[in-house]
């Protein structure tokens, strides 16, 4: 370094990040993250003076995100209905979204429950960690098939201390049989193959396992429709995630089996998120449940 140079401070590293990458709140957060300071600090001390090593990390972070990969697998954590969750690219990225299944599941689960929950597909635990915390005295069950994503599920429960969270390695409702719960809860893989936006921004980092459904996205969300009157207690829940254009056709396919109450709900976006239903009639007792 040129001696003759003025000292590095935390205001012309951030203006050398923001030449990288033009995306300040980003910048922000992984400047944050690379110094281990908060955001209060950044703001707070701009003529703070940077290491040189601690600069490069800084700039490594911002070229990684430059290209591409999500600034979650980059810090490693994403926060979700108000807790700090552990990711890795083993799980999909919990997104804002995803917390309206939280709150359906909350206002139809009343404090001090000691209902039995299913959460179908738990990747990074969040729905079934977000649950488990707002309703310590229900039993919550998370399944998924992939080991890893597991690992990444089971460490988000000890983070939280919650010691009511069960997981489970399966595929979907196949390691239940014979069980019945109160709840059961699914953000599936809902994106038709092909899809054009599973080759743009962070979708091409995340998973394939948790990403794409079949030609029409649905596949997974048929089968689970298929399953869950099998498995849960009459009067009980299902809950669904589903893509934006989907809930005409999510509605349609719980009309085929024994649900009333169908019905959608939007996201804080105001875009058709997600639907619940209620199994109100023994299941048909011919075939295999998926």
């Amino acid at each position: 370094m040129n001696a003759d140079a003025p000292p590095l401070t935390l205001a012309s590293l951030l203006k050398q990040a923001r030449g990288q990458l033009a995306a300040p709140r980003e910048v922000n957060l992984l400047v944050c993250h690379a110094l281990g300071l908060s955001l209060a600090a950044l703001y707070a001390h701009p003529d703070k003076p940077v290491e040189a090593a601690a600069a490069q990390r800084s700039l490594a972070l911002i070229r990684r995100r430059a290209l591409g990969e999500p600034v979650a697998y980059i810090t490693g954590e994403r926060e979700f209905y108000g807790l700090a969750l552990a990711v890795t690219p083993a799980v999909l990225i919990p997104r804002p979204e995803t917390e309206l299944l939280v709150e359906l599941a909350l206002e139809r689960l009343p404090a001090g429950s000691e209902s039995r929950v299913l959460d179908l597909g738990t990747g990074s635990g969040a729905i079934a960690v977000a649950i488990a915390h707002a309703r310590p005295r229900a039993r919550i069950f998370a399944v998924d098939r992939s080991p890893a994503a597991l690992a990444v599920a089971r460490g988000n429960a000890c983070r939280h201390g919650l010691d009511n969270v069960a997981f489970v390695e399966g595929d979907w409702l196949a390691p239940f049989a014979g069980e019945r719960f109160d709840l059961i809860v699914s953000n599936p893989p809902y994106v038709a193959a092909g899809d054009p936006h599973l080759e743009q921004g962070d979708l091409r980092f995340e998973p394939t396992l948790a990403l794409p459904s079949g030609a029409d996205g649905l596949d997974d969300l048929r089968r689970i429709v298929a399953a869950a009157p099998h498995h849960l207690r009459s009067g009980g829940w299902l809950l669904l995630e589903h893509g934006a254009e989907q809930q005409p056709a999510v509605l349609d396919l719980l009309a085929t089996q024994a649900f009333i109450r169908c019905t959608g709900h939007r996201d804080l976006a105001n875009l058709l998120r997600a639907v619940s239903a209620v199994r109100a009639k023994p299941p048909p007792q011919t075939g295999t449940a998926p």
